[in-house]
């Protein structure tokens, strides 16, 4: 049986040196032109046809500056537009205070692609099954989006516009992400379900970020992906959680709840019904992990 390789469309490659001069070509080649950080996405999709062929690829990774993962006390995380997964997953900083960060990067894909592929490209595709894209919501996660001229934040939230599309315009370029500083008590989870653990897209992704003082849910903030049009939180669980004591049944209702904003497809890796079966799983044992103590976490395992 013959076998046939793809191969990559024609286009001219550009590695802009500054984010002044990628800004020029962008406004040079307008909507003939796609940004490349990573290129763990963007590259696969050329090759299969799924997008459109552009007539320039502007390779970002030449622009000094923007590969910096730097942590304020007080204030958050920052995390340049090309610091790759790996980066992430190294960095003492985010170890120390953003561990889930940790945890989701060590989830995705290969070490050869984690070392290549960047937090930024993958919510810049847009995939509803972005491993980045659950914790950073539900760590209140914004972007950092500029033109040559002006510059804007968008929360997370408010980011995705669609499967495969965004809120950032033809002649801008996403430079940071942006994560503001927890509470001294919150802790954070990411579980992901997949035939291959890393190797694999998610079937189901459940991000759960809080904190519990005295048995009382103080905050928290759930997010899921691979089960809506784009990842998506769960602001009801979030509120029948908030300001009560952590007990089984509240959590198993929360995590009931969280399957109301789902709106999953059928496909090859699973059934409409399996994944909202897996959303109130995953979410109810990423609660658990969260909300209670080691100790605690012995029933309805």
């Amino acid at each position: 049986m013959p076998i046939f390789y793809r191969k990559l469309p024609r286009f001219d490659y550009l590695r802009p040196r500054s984010i002044e001069e990628a800004f020029w070509l962008l406004r040079e080649h307008r909507d003939r032109a796609r940004l490349l950080a990573g290129g763990t996405d963007l590259l696969p999709q050329l090759k299969n046809r799924q997008i459109d062929r552009p007539d320039v690829l502007i390779d970002l990774k030449g622009v000094a500056g923007l590969d910096s993962i730097v942590y304020v006390e007080g204030v958050g995380l920052v995390i340049g537009a090309l610091a790759t997964i790996n980066d992430i997953a190294e960095s003492p900083a985010v170890r120390n205070h953003f561990p889930v960060l940790v945890q989701t990067a060590l989830s995705m894909a290969s070490p050869q692609v984690r070392n290549r592929g960047t937090f930024a490209g993958n919510i810049c595709s847009a995939v509803p099954s972005a491993d980045s894209a659950p914790p950073l919501l539900a760590l209140g996660a914004k972007v950092r989006i500029k033109t040559q001229k002006t510059e804007r934040e968008v929360l997370l939230d408010e980011f995705f516009a669609g499967p495969r599309e965004t809120v950032i315009g033809p002649d801008e370029i996403l430079t940071s992400i942006e994560v503001p500083e927890t509470a001294p008590t919150s802790r954070g989870v990411y579980l992901k379900l997949s035939p291959r653990h890393s190797m694999d897209l998610a079937v189901v992704g459940a991000a759960v970020v809080g904190s519990v003082r005295d048995g009382i849910c103080e905050d928290i903030r759930i997010a899921v992906g691979a089960v809506a049009p784009t990842p998506v939180r769960a602001p009801v669980a979030e509120t029948m959680l908030r300001g009560q004591r952590v007990s089984p049944e509240i959590i198993d209702e929360a995590a009931r709840n969280a399957v109301t904003q789902c709106d999953p497809i059928n496909d090859h890796r699973a059934s409409r019904e399996y994944r909202c079966d897996m959303v109130h799983v995953m979410v109810k044992r990423a609660l658990k992990q969260v909300l209670l103590s080691r100790e605690d976490q012995s029933w309805n395992r």
